[in-house]
């Protein structure tokens, strides 16, 4: 884990909101590797030994989430309006932070996570992780839009990066824009839009990386599965660390206690990829065939004491009716 504020790892690991963590170093309750802590100072919670009166600091398990921030939902640990946050709608987001905010009127994709190195490698333009987009606009007519997006725009002096770029009608004039970055600046796309002339309605982010926003349902999230993990941090080309990858058993506990499967009428928001891999085994196997085959396993032994074999007997039925009739049937036969 990467270094931070004192008060920011005492507030990730459940301690105390920031400020009152503030309240709690100032007042000499926190040590860092025994010697009191001071206002300010940095620290790596998985390098220094921290204790809050006398006990040490918990570890915190490394976890991702997939969270669908729905509209108004404000992207902070503490809103000073008293507005709901996107960790009001996590269960338990003791550790977590987010990959990149989302402002309040979008919607869509919200990565959170307790990797601190994860989150500044994801964010980091060096590493180009593309976060892709669909934007309702109005302001300009379709066809125009669709020229004016091929032109190169630029916010803060710099080009705007896109790597994916499709215009579409939407209904009632409106204008749909599907669009892939590579960066993550303050409402990028919003100024994009602004820059060429349009006014964005609605916008939602639908992939982060390799992971996507498909079905889930907007305020709920899931735990990434371990090969989306494995995808996340191939892409940053950071290893995952003594941590390691969560076993197959404790990411499906992970999904049952964030009450995201077998939700009374609703369907399941995602397929676990062992389900998918069980189907596929059950799939390979033909039903009909493992049926005749038992059948013929069990053959002459299923009707207990004296069971026959009567397909083996039709069978010898038939042989015998095939048969020619002997010679001597056709020399008895009355001469003329």
């Amino acid at each position: 884990m990467s270094e931070m504020r004192l008060q920011r790892a005492l507030a990730r690991a459940g301690i105390a909101s920031r400020r009152a963590a503030e309240v709690l170093i100032e007042a000499g309750n926190i040590r860092v590797d025994g010697k009191v802590a001071t206002l300010g100072m940095k620290v790596d919670p998985d390098k220094q030994r921290i204790t809050v009166g006398g006990k040490q600091l918990p570890r915190i398990e490394r976890r991702w989430l997939a969270f669908h921030k729905p509209l108004g939902v404000v992207t902070t640990a503490d809103d000073e309006e008293g507005r709901r946050t996107v960790f009001d709608f996590i269960k338990d987001p003791r550790g977590l932070a987010y990959v990149g905010r989302l402002d309040v009127m979008t919607t869509g994709l919200l990565l959170l996570t307790t990797d601190g190195d994860a989150i500044h490698r994801l964010t980091h333009p060096k590493y180009r992780i593309p976060r892709s987009y669909v934007a309702m606009v109005h302001g300009r007519p379709t066809a125009e839009v669709s020229q004016a997006v091929t032109q190169p725009v630029l916010l803060d002096g710099r080009k705007v990066e896109a790597t994916r770029v499709r215009v579409r009608p939407g209904k009632d004039g409106r204008t749909l824009i599907d669009l892939t970055l590579v960066e993550g600046r303050n409402r990028v796309v919003r100024r994009w839009c602004e820059e060429m002339g349009l006014k964005v309605e609605r916008l939602a982010r639908l992939t982060y990386g390799p992971v996507r926003l498909g079905d889930l349902a907007a305020g709920q999230s899931r735990p990434l599965t371990p090969d989306e993990e494995e995808m996340i941090y191939r892409s940053i080309k950071l290893s995952e660390g003594p941590v390691g990858r969560p076993t197959r058993a404790k990411w499906e506990a992970r999904e049952h206690s964030m009450g995201n499967r077998d939700r009374p009428g609703k369907p399941a928001v995602r397929t676990s990829f062992i389900e998918k891999r069980e189907a596929k085994r059950a799939a390979g196997r033909s039903p009909a065939k493992a049926g005749s085959a038992g059948e013929r396993s069990t053959a002459g032994r299923s009707g207990g004491p004296g069971a026959r074999d009567t397909r083996g007997e039709s069978r010898r039925k038939d042989v015998r009716s095939a048969k020619p009739r002997p010679s001597s049937d056709r020399d008895r036969r009355p001469k003329r």
